[in-house]
């Protein structure tokens, strides 16, 4: 069992930090419901995992990464594959900084990314990661981080061309 101290960690990772892991996992998920059942997974292993914290990263960086493998282990379900997860930006948990478009036009551009670009993007400028703590979040290379937002970052200019300036 763990003692009081994991508890009130817990405690504090969950006020920090867990309106950004819902978020994420409802962008990443599509599905709100899902999204609430994620993040409350992502700290449980937290949890588990907290005297196993080396401290390499930061606690963000390295919550950030479960509630990825958390997502990825849910997309992975034949539920999951089965199910309409469509998201609107009125069903979105709030975010205090983000600028609201009206249109909307860039929330169903992200939205329409593929789930691996979609993810980069989320931690990248959602999430506001660096480079470096999206690479760790993700799991891959400092290069294949770069690359991957690279690429999001032009099928979203694509997606967009000519929505917002006149050509």
């Amino acid at each position: 069992m763990k003692d009081t101290g994991y508890s009130e960690e817990l405690e504090n990772l969950m006020e920090q930090y867990g309106d950004e892991i819902k978020r994420f996992c409802t962008l990443q998920l599509r599905d709100p419901f899902q999204a609430e059942d994620a993040a409350q997974d992502t700290f449980v292993k937290a949890w588990k995992a907290l005297d196993k914290f080396r401290n390499e990263s930061s606690q963000k960086t390295w919550l950030m990464r479960i509630a990825v493998n958390t997502c990825r282990d849910y997309q992975r379900t034949g539920w999951f594959r089965h199910t309409d997860r469509r998201v609107t930006p009125d069903n979105l948990p709030e975010q205090g900084q983000e600028a609201v478009l009206p249109d909307g036009e860039i929330s169903r551009a992200i939205m329409s990314l593929p789930s691996r670009l979609r993810q980069f993007i989320l931690l990248r400028y959602f999430d506001g990661l660096s480079l470096n703590e999206t690479a760790t979040a993700a799991g891959v290379s400092l290069a294949t981080a770069k690359r991957q937002i690279s690429k999001a970052n032009q099928l979203l200019h694509d997606r967009l061309e000519g929505w917002y300036y006149d050509e």
